[in-house]
């Protein structure tokens, strides 16, 4: 018997099919928006940021109950002063392993991106500084000075040390603060944009590219120390302590003040960074660090992913050297001689590259032991022939150190707590874990 189109089994249309399914509640009893909800947020994602803002956050509490201002004063306005420039190092820290541990760029020049941060604020504390004296002393006159006779007594106090009595045009903002806050963060982002566009339109990378950081680092030094640069040559800037307007505030709240600067700024840019790092933009500048020919041949704005990490570091670092140099009281070009930078890339090899908390490890250990060895708080060790004289030796242990974490430890210190945790990497079957071995590629995007 042949089947007629009545005899066939009526199936339900799709149009019924998908209006039952919509009705009913999906897998696992979730409504429409449970795969959002699923989906883990930034903090979820990555829970060092909790523990490191906690670990901040416990820092800050402490000092200020034990420091001298309003605490108990168990630790001396020295100290505060050496946790906060520690902190604003750590904040360098982060930019160069974000640079060189995310990117694979090996800068040897992003301390002179924060010596400029440094120079650019301390013109204006120098300058209203100083014009706060200039007042004071004209005061007695039976004339009232004139606004030029003040700018003149400025420019005089300022610049008699190199035997000039003129303020020259690059510090013709220096009287303004909103100006020069705005410098800190202009001229290290120009100054990186120009020259890194450069370096990277013509594609110079691995040590060329290093070398010529490094040059430019000397080329900024060298005219620095030149009088007629318009900041005071060698003599650098001095008296930065000294905030115009608060003359009778102790040191011992104005440390205290720096310091919560410091972790202010330590903290929000290790928020930032790790949003940053734990996205898209992290995984295409971590494939740029470990095969760069194949990120650009997918397609990928190779030159732009890495002159915005760039400039992005270079602008941290001159924020950092700007909450530093105060704390520090003077700056001058020493501090952006090479040899700065190279200890700035020393600091993230200890700590460990790829990891930002790792970045700040090292910062801090390194620059407290510098501290403790350099500030003649280690006594000396006499041999009979020759005595041990810490403060010189510092560099050498440090130096040992260096070459130590780079033959038996390359992941860092970072890579020492996941041995003694028992953290291995993953197996892979004998494949590479790429041409950097320095870093914590198995790790480093959910961390």
């Amino acid at each position: 018997m042949t089947d007629t189109p009545s005899s066939f089994p009526k199936y339900p249309r799709c149009e019924e099919v998908c209006s039952e399914a919509a009705k009913k509640p999906r897998s696992g009893g979730s409504a429409p928006g449970a795969l959002a909800r699923a989906t883990p947020g930034f903090l979820a994602r990555t829970p060092s940021v909790r523990w490191f803002l906690l670990a901040l956050l416990v820092l800050r509490i402490l000092v200020t109950l034990l420091s001298p201002a309003l605490g108990v004063g168990a630790i001396s306005t020295l100290f505060v002063k050496t946790l906060g420039k520690t902190l604003c190092l750590c904040l360098a820290a982060l930019s160069m392993d974000i640079v060189w541990g995310f990117t694979g760029i090996l800068s040897l020049g992003h301390m002179a991106f924060f010596a400029l941060g440094g120079y650019m604020i301390g013109q204006w504390l120098m300058y209203a500084r100083t014009e706060e004296i200039v007042v004071q002393a004209l005061a007695t006159s039976p004339i009232p000075a004139t606004t030029a006779e003040v700018a003149q007594g400025v420019a005089t106090q300022i610049f008699g040390v190199v035997g000039g009595s003129d303020m020259p045009a690059i510090r013709g903002l220096a009287h303004s603060l909103p100006a020069q806050l705005g410098l800190v963060v202009v001229v290290p982002g120009v100054l990186a944009f120009v020259f890194r566009w450069l370096a990277f339109r013509s594609r110079v990378t691995g040590v060329y590219l290093s070398i010529l950081t490094q040059a430019m680092t000397l080329a900024m030094s060298l005219y620095l120390f030149q009088n007629d640069s318009g900041l005071r040559g060698n003599n650098g800037l001095s008296g930065l302590q000294n905030l115009p307007g608060l003359a009778a505030t102790s040191q011992d709240r104005l440390s205290l003040w720096f310091f919560w600067g410091s972790a202010a700024a330590l903290g929000l840019a290790y928020v930032g960074l790790a949003w940053v790092v734990s996205g898209k933009f992290g995984s295409v500048i971590r494939a740029i660090r470990d095969d760069e020919a194949g990120v650009r041949f997918l397609g990928y704005p190779v030159e732009g992913f890495k002159l915005f990490v760039f400039v992005v570091t270079a602008v941290l670092c001159g924020v950092a050297g700007a909450l530093y140099y105060p704390q520090a009281g003077i700056i001058n070009p020493a501090e952006l001689a090479p040899i700065a930078s190279i200890y700035l890339a020393v600091w993230v090899a200890i700590g460990g590259r790829g990891r930002l908390y790792d970045a700040v490890i090292g910062a801090a250990l390194v620059s407290l032991l510098s501290s403790w060895f350099t500030g003649g708080r280690v006594p000396s060790v006499p041999l009979g022939f020759y005595t041990i004289d810490w403060a010189d030796w510092w560099q050498v242990l440090l130096g040992l150190a260096f070459v130590a974490v780079t033959l038996l430890a390359p992941k860092g210190i970072g890579g020492l707590f996941d041995r003694f945790q028992g953290v291995h990497p993953p197996d892979r079957k004998g494949a590479a874990l790429g041409p950097d071995d320095g870093s914590l590629q198995e790790q480093e995007a959910v961390e």
